[in-house]
C-alpha cells in the first residue's frame, strides 16, 4: 500500500515534516558519495546493532547508545527510503500541525528510541545492522491513528499504480499495524515498527487524548477531497 494524501488541511506550514524528509534524502546520498544505489559507506559505522547497544547499556562501549539516535536518519536501498518519505509526508503534516513543531520533533526521536528498544527487546543478541526511519515514523502513524481516525486517505497498491482506493485511516493504518505483528518480513525491522506505532498511540494518551491535543489546532478537512 502506498499513501498519497489525505483529506486534511492545516494553515500551518509542515516545517519539520518537510525537514526530515530533506534531511533524511541528503544523508541517504552523501552515505553513498552522491551514488543512486550501493552500500552505504561514510555512515556504515552509525547504523544500530542490538548486541552494541546492550553492550553500552551494561557498562561496555557507549558509542552503541549513539547509533540508536544516528541510524534513524539512514537507509539501506533507495526504495527503503522512499517508502519511508512517502509515508512520512502522508501522514506527518497532519501530526505536526496537531503537536506543533516541537513537541512533534521531540516525540518523532522518542518514537524512534521507543522503535530501536522494541526492535532490541525482540533480539538483544543480534548483531545485524539495523537502521531506517520507519520506527520513529511508526510513532507518527500510531499518533495519526488515534487523532484522526476518521479521516480520508487516499493510496494505491503495486503494481496497480492507475487505480487508487480510498479508506479512512482506523482501517488502513490498523492494517498496517497487524500486517507488522501477523506478517513479520524477512530482514525487516517489524516489530521496531510495532513498538514506534505503540508509542505514537501512548503519546496521544498521555497528552490527555485526542480531544485535548486537537484542541484549538488548525487541522480542518477538505471538502473538496477529489479522488
Amino acid at each position: 500500500m502506498i499513501p498519497i494524501r489525505d483529506n486534511l488541511m492545516s494553515r500551518t506550514t509542515p516545517i519539520i515534516t518537510w525537514t526530515l524528509v530533506v534531511l533524511n534524502a541528503v544523508l541517504y546520498f552523501w552515505d553513498r558519495m552522491g551514488g543512486w544505489f550501493g552500500p552505504g559507506l561514510v555512515f556504515a559505522d552509525l547504523q544500530m546493532r542490538p548486541i552494541e547497544v546492550v553492550s553500552g547499556l551494561t557498562g561496555g562501549d557507549r558509542f552503541g547508545l549513539v547509533t540508536v539516535f544516528t541510524s534513524m536518519f539512514l537507509h539501506g536501498t533507495l526504495w527503503h527510503l522512499i517508502g519511508n518519505l512517502i509515508f512520512l509526508t502522508a501522514f506527518g503534516q497532519a501530526v505536526e500541525a496537531a503537536l506543533g513543531p516541537v513537541r512533534y520533533t521531540l516525540y518523532y526521536l522518542f518514537w524512534g528510541v521507543c522503535a530501536a528498544a522494541a526492535h532490541i527487546l525482540m533480539g538483544p543478541t543480534s548483531d545485524i545492522p539495523t537502521l531506517g526511519a520507519s520506527g520513529a515514523i511508526g510513532g507518527v502513524l500510531g499518533c495519526y491513528f488515534l487523532l484522526f481516525p476518521g479521516s480520508q486517505v487516499q493510496f494505491m497498491v503495486p503494481p496497480v499504480f492507475f487505480f487508487t482506493f480510498v479508506v479512512r485511516a482506523w482501517v488502513l493504518l490498523g492494517f498496517w499495524f497487524l500486517w507488522q505483528i501477523l506478517f513479520p518480513q524477512e530482514g525487516v525491522a517489524n516489530w521496531a515498527h510495532a513498538g514506534g506505532f505503540l508509542a505514537g498511540m501512548v503519546t496521544v494518551l498521555i497528552l490527555g487524548g485526542r480531544e485535548r491535543v486537537l484542541r484549538g489546532r488548525p487541522t480542518t478537512e477538505d471538502d473538496d477531497f477529489d479522488v
